[in-house]
């Protein structure tokens, strides 16, 4: 198997030959990782219990994770998981890699389709599998949402959406994501969902693929799937804490499957990762910090204020040459769009001429690291 090389692989290419500015202190606005230290409480859960790792962690995992992971998809989206329509994952990368191996393993010819731009990994799990790839462009002329083909839909055997978006930041909306939902059962495709950016939301919150489901009667969340992560929920992606959830006759047979994975979470994690899931305060203070950042990105460089996640997708001239002159000349990393999109069939990349800035720091770091892109941008 042959793999592109990462986004942030390909940054550092793009820089290693360059001096940044030591007048100014290094300022990485690259990686979605939160710089804030993880709930005090979710440390004491992982630190009081490491006694349990003398005993081997079931791949299931443990009963009071489970439940606090149903507690937290019934509370947060109003919509009730059996105990087999959940199962807690080791973060949410692997899953997007070996899920896709697991279900598509007796297609023939698989295929699969994606938003472009997108996270790596689905990528990788279309090349892993042999899969032919559809992408699902994200425009400024669609708002960011996904065109909807039903020529090339009828094709697939698995589409992957992310809403909350990373990297545009758009997001749909019940009614949107419920077209989705009928798009699968009438093309008989399974409905994948990241939505790990579902709990970094500036106004209202966002809904579920799952919610949407029950919403237009599909009550069963046949061929739908959702994924959700605490690493940027609760800043803490250093637990590895995730879930796969909905239909359960997909999961059931995926459950056999992840026992020969071998990726079952170390029980002190899912006693930390339980506390999380089970407490919406350190959210709300989260959440408050994320849209002061958007605030200040608003006065210092005009942007809008997006509905969800730590993100600004900002077109600028000629990104590539922007990347390298702001870092030059300001010290500032941010990530090319283009590295997190592929050419159409077109030749077009969806990402050209943009750039990602993940607000990640706290609010006096983020005004000095965006003055300095508004003068980089003003020369």
């Amino acid at each position: 198997m042959t793999f592109e090389p990462y986004p942030f692989e390909k940054l550092n290419n793009l820089l290693r030959n360059i001096t940044p500015n030591s007048e100014y202190k290094p300022s990485v606005l690259t990686i979605g990782e939160p710089q804030f230290e993880t709930p005090q409480f979710i440390q004491d859960s992982l630190s009081n219990n490491t006694d349990l790792l003398k005993k081997y962690p079931k791949t299931s995992g443990e009963v009071n994770l489970r439940e606090a992971q149903r507690d937290f998809f019934k509370k947060r989206f109003n919509t009730e998981l059996s105990d087999v329509q959940i199962i807690p994952t080791f973060g949410t990368r692997e899953v997007l890699f070996n899920f896709p191996q697991f279900l598509l393993f007796d297609v023939k010819e698989p295929v699969m389709a994606f938003t472009n731009p997108f996270y790596q990994i689905y990528e990788e799990a279309a090349i892993a599998t042999r899969s032919k790839t559809i992408h699902l462009n994200l425009t400024e002329e669609n708002n960011f949402k996904p065109e909807i083909d039903e020529e090339q839909l009828s094709e697939c055997d698995l589409v992957i959406l992310n809403y909350p978006n990373n990297p545009t930041s758009s997001v749909l909306t019940l009614d949107e994501l419920g077209e989705w939902v009928y798009l699968a059962l009438k093309h008989d495709f399974v409905l994948l969902n990241d939505e790990c950016y579902s709990e970094i939301y500036t106004d209202k919150p966002i809904p579920s693929l799952l919610e949407a489901s029950w919403h237009v009667g599909n009550t069963t969340f046949k061929n739908m799937l959702v994924i959700n992560s605490i690493s940027k929920r609760s800043s803490a992606p250093g637990l590895r804490n995730g879930f796969i959830a909905g239909d359960e006759k997909i999961l059931k047979e995926y459950m056999k499957y992840r026992t020969y994975v071998g990726c079952a979470s170390p029980l002190p994690l899912q006693s930390a990762a339980a506390a999380a899931w089970l407490d919406e305060a350190h959210v709300e203070s989260s959440r408050k910090i994320y849209k002061k950042n958007f605030e200040i990105a608003k006065e210092i460089l005009g942007t809008e204020i997006p509905h969800a996640t730590f993100y600004i997708w900002m077109r600028v001239p000629h990104a590539i040459d922007f990347t390298v002159k702001l870092f030059q000349m300001y010290n500032v990393k941010v990530l090319p769009g283009e590295f997190l999109a592929r050419e159409d069939v077109n030749g077009k990349n969806p990402g050209k001429d943009y750039i990602r800035i993940a607000l990640v720091e706290n609010e006096e770091k983020t005004r000095d690291a965006l003055s300095r892109i508004k003068e980089c941008l003003g020369e």
